[in-house]
């Protein structure tokens, strides 16, 4: 890997992340640059157990500090070349500390170039604003496809903010938060077609319309969006467990003999009720859909924990993450 530091004349926040695909079939991290407040740690690539196996590269995101003061400003650019393989992971929460007003913001930006059956999962820690802090951030998804539409790059992105620091009094006590996804398809011709564009905003409106009221006591809100073939499995996985969820009418209680079927039916039902009971019991809320080819899961609970077990519980009971890359990516949910 080349020398992490960008030149004297790069922006400060500034970063950029390549990983390079080398003759024959070799993927190697040509470059993670950085410079304050940002900083990436790679460490070595690991190789997956599944067949056929293949060299897994990670990347930490940090910021000095463990957080983002008000002001500072993180740009990074991210390249996935063909049929490479990147975890982008965090080393704990994002921290977002206070502002002295509503016009002194902390952003940060992140654009990612997916080449064709290459794939990230991207499964950080949750940001977490501090009492008066003023976050924006963006982060847009270029997806190549090939031009009869046949292959395409790979999209597991998870997106997260949780209340603050409740031991501190804290519950939505920021400021502002603003976090927007946008998912772009491109040709080989350059040309780009929105496929999804996802807003949370966050914005304090006073007492009588505070964050925290709005929130109706979740303490964390997520987003996921799953693309590409090879998250397809894991993103029917999560629209059929969406449609099993319990609904009016929804269940037919016949009596009678059962075939080997049914049996099955009758187990992956009762897989599926002992989750929805503790989703229940541990005030889980989420739902499921598919927009142009993503699927978008939103999730919320009242405590962070049950948000990271639930989370873990529904990704590890489909097994594709951890199969395709590894336990490693699932380090935020542990």
């Amino acid at each position: 890997m080349s020398n992490p530091f960008q030149s004297d004349t790069a922006k400060p926040g500034h970063g950029s992340i390549h990983l390079a695909l080398l003759p024959p079939d070799t993927p190697r991290l040509r470059h993670a640059n950085y410079q304050y407040p940002l900083k990436l740690i790679s460490p070595a690539p690991v190789w997956t157990d599944s067949e056929p196996r293949r060299l897994i590269h990670t990347v930490y995101l940090l910021t000095y500090g463990g957080g983002l003061v008000a002001g500072d400003c993180v740009d990074l650019n991210i390249t996935l070349e063909a049929t490479t393989r990147l975890i982008l992971l965090t080393q704990g929460s994002t921290k977002l500390f206070k502002s002295p007003s509503r016009q002194v913001l902390s952003r940060q930006t992140m654009t990612v170039h997916l080449a064709t059956s290459s794939a990230l999962c991207y499964l950080p820690d949750p940001v977490q604003p501090f009492e008066h802090s003023c976050f924006e951030q963006q982060q847009i998804y270029n997806v190549a496809v090939t031009s009869h539409g046949g292959q395409t790059g790979n999209l597991c992105v998870l997106d997260w903010v949780s209340n603050g620091r409740p031991a501190n009094g804290e519950n939505w006590s920021l400021f502002r938060y603003g976090s927007r996804n946008e998912v772009y398809l491109v040709t080989s011709e350059g040309k780009r077609k929105l496929l999804l564009r996802d807003n949370v905003m966050l914005d304090d409106q006073g007492i009588n319309n505070s964050v925290a009221s709005r929130m109706h006591g979740l303490a964390t809100f997520g987003t996921l969006i799953l693309y590409g073939p090879m998250f397809q499995a894991l993103g029917n996985f999560f629209v059929e467990e969406f449609k099993a969820l319990p609904r009016v009418g929804g269940r037919k209680w016949d009596s009678g003999s059962e075939s080997g079927d049914e049996i099955e039916q009758d187990r992956l039902a009762l897989r599926q009720a002992a989750r929805q009971r503790q989703e229940t019991a541990e005030g889980v809320l989420w739902s499921a859909a598919s927009v142009r080819g993503c699927v978008v899961i939103k999730f919320g609970a009242p405590h962070l924990e049950a948000g990271k077990k639930w989370l873990k519980q529904m990704l590890s009971d489909q097994g594709t993450v951890a199969t395709t890359f590894g336990e490693r990516a699932l380090l935020c949910l542990r």
